[in-house]
């Protein structure tokens, strides 16, 4: 089959690998229909996610029609239309059994965190999704069988970032009148506007640096944005015009964010997990007693930390990977009656043959480049 396969840093490349196979009863092949790339796919490509090997399938967004079971796989039959969500859990460990679906104990032999398709020796080690084909893993928990009725790209982002984004706002505490601001106007950025503004949200403010992208949010979400280039101090400017800071802030950019020159050479070193810039202006822009919610993916451990701003002010702060199993059955009934619709955000479409293009596009923020949908 072909996938798409890192081959170094920001190498990645469309090859002919084998075909995945049924390996534990509890197993199901997949033949993909759609598959996207991630933003923090981008740290794979980039070198930031340590246990790549080459020749590694990425993807972690994907889904598909039912190829073939293994014997001991119920409430599935082959041709059933499903979309899985990106941890890989098991369904039994306390921690599943509690609804931290990403935290699961048995999906990962190589470390605490739970699994992760497509993202790393360090997250399990799973083949990804951005290829023909899928081996997908206690499939007794994770495939959520979808309606026949509504499109690929209607359905395919409940396998993370729409469960990540209202993961995000609903971690934040988003209620009724609500001023919230979102960093970062990326597909997760743009996804969690909607949901501040679903769950009540008087005010959300977006930031970022790219023009399209706070052009698209502006468009498609109504909401005021900041382009951070235009300020000396983002987060005392947001706590200015909000009159003492933001109920809640969602960081939907983590260690992606600008870098100084510092925390570039820092992070070259391994002796920092990449940017703060986000962080910092969340520690600035959020009123005290609120919360900041954190989504963006962020790396090891970092220097000069605002520990002490968020302490001193009463900030409570929440973050992770999201337990997207518990949000896809919440979300759906949402899409079938179009209260949400996430389909604005993507920008291309190409077939997975041209999956080296599209990284590029998306990784170069390329022709306003938001969200590639990829077609085996």
């Amino acid at each position: 089959m072909k996938a798409i396969t890192f081959q170094g840093v920001n190498n990645v490349e469309v090859r002919n690998v084998p075909d995945p196979r049924i390996e534990k009863s509890d197993d199901v092949i997949l033949k993909v229909t759609s598959t996207t790339i991630c933003g923090s796919d981008l740290h794979l490509l980039r070198g930031r996610i340590p246990k790549m090997p080459k020749g590694f399938i990425i993807g972690h967004e994907a889904m598909g029609v039912v190829e073939e079971l293994g014997k001991d796989v119920s409430g599935l039959k082959k041709g059933d239309r499903v979309v899985v969500p990106f941890p890989v859990a098991c369904g039994h460990c306390w921690y599943c059994e509690h609804e931290l679906w990403s935290q699961c104990d048995n999906s990962n032999e190589h470390g605490e965190i739970g699994g992760i398709f497509g993202y790393s020796e360090l997250m399990g080690g799973y083949d990804g999704g951005q290829a023909e084909y899928l081996r997908v893993p206690y499939a007794n928990v994770g495939p959520r069988k979808v309606p026949a009725d509504l499109s690929d790209e209607e359905l395919l982002f409940l396998t993370d970032i729409l469960p990540t984004s209202y993961w995000g706002a609903e971690n934040g505490g988003v209620k009724k009148g609500d001023t919230v601001v979102v960093l970062g106007c990326g597909p997760v950025g743009l996804l969690a506007q909607k949901w501040a503004a679903y769950m009540g949200a008087g005010r959300v403010i977006a930031v970022d640096k790219i023009n399209y992208r706070l052009r698209h949010a502006k468009k498609f979400n109504q909401v005021e944005v900041l382009n951070f280039d235009d300020y000396d101090n983002t987060g005392e400017y947001i706590k200015e015009i909000t009159r003492g800071g933001a109920d809640v802030v969602i960081d939907c950019v983590g260690m992606d964010g600008e870098m100084s020159a510092v925390e570039t050479l820092e992070t070259l070193l391994k002796i920092q997990g990449g940017s703060k810039s986000a962080i910092e202006i969340a520690s600035q822009a959020v009123r005290k007693g609120g919360t900041v919610s954190v989504v963006g993916v962020y790396g090891a451990r970092y220097n000069n930390f605002p520990f002490g701003d968020f302490f001193s002010r009463n900030i409570t702060l929440k973050m992770g990977q999201c337990p997207a199993h518990s949000y896809i059955d919440r979300i759906l009934p949402l899409i079938k009656t179009k209260e949400i619709d996430a389909t604005d955000i993507i920008t291309h479409t190409l077939s997975l043959s041209e999956g080296k293009k599209a990284y590029e596009l998306f990784d170069q923020r390329l022709d306003d480049c938001i969200k590639v949908i990829l077609k085996p």
